[in-house]
């Protein structure tokens, strides 16, 4: 099934406060904070990369989700809002499917892990995402209700962002350890050792 995609991340200070106030607000906890190993996979020329699209494989707690995004035709680089066209499904074996990626011509591209917890109210949703580089929340919903919900939470509008956690991770790179490839506990964690 397809949809747009509209959301925005920022930056956590605090996920507790956070919680109690997502509950405060009338938000109920979805899923409790939950492992999740995401793989993207791409041409060996990062031909997906250069077209704005991705090719996921998750495996989310005791499930596997394949899923594709890519740029609306309309859409406005310049917006406030990040919207891509999301196609994903359920698998059985997430394994299997990279394996078949692989004689297709697609390699994993990049690795990124998470601990998310997801809560949502009767209109869009809020995922508390706790990465080897920070904590980050993302609002999903209409863009009304974003920011709606983000002045309801007190985020400043300015710490919305965009950004993938791929796009995220290279900042992150540059200002502490290029030779890292992917977002991952163990990498991140070896990386800043003393």
């Amino acid at each position: 099934m397809s949809a747009i995609e509209t959301e925005v991340k920022f930056p956590v200070a605090d996920g507790v406060t956070l919680e109690r106030q997502l509950a405060e607000l009338g938000f109920r906890l979805v899923t409790p904070r939950t492992f999740e190993k995401n793989i993207l996979f791409d041409t060996p020329d990062r031909a997906l990369r250069a077209r704005q699209e991705i090719l996921r494989v998750r495996r989310y707690g005791d499930s596997w989700v394949l899923t594709h995004k890519c740029v609306p035709e309309d859409d406005n680089p310049a917006g406030r809002y990040k919207n891509r066209v999301e196609t994903e499904t359920r698998v059985e074996d997430g394994e299997a499917v990279a394996a078949i990626f692989g004689h297709l011509g697609f390699k994993p591209a990049f690795t990124y892990e998470k601990w998310r917890s997801e809560w949502a109210d009767a209109v869009g949703h809020c995922v508390i995402d706790d990465t080897p580089i920070g904590l980050f929340a993302e609002l999903e919903g209409p863009s009304d209700w974003i920011d709606t919900t983000g002045e309801k939470l007190g985020i400043d509008p300015a710490k919305f962002t965009t950004l993938s956690y791929g796009r995220l991770f290279e900042l992150w790179q540059q200002e502490n350890d290029p030779s890292v490839t992917d977002l991952t506990f163990e990498a991140v964690a070896k990386s800043t050792r003393p």
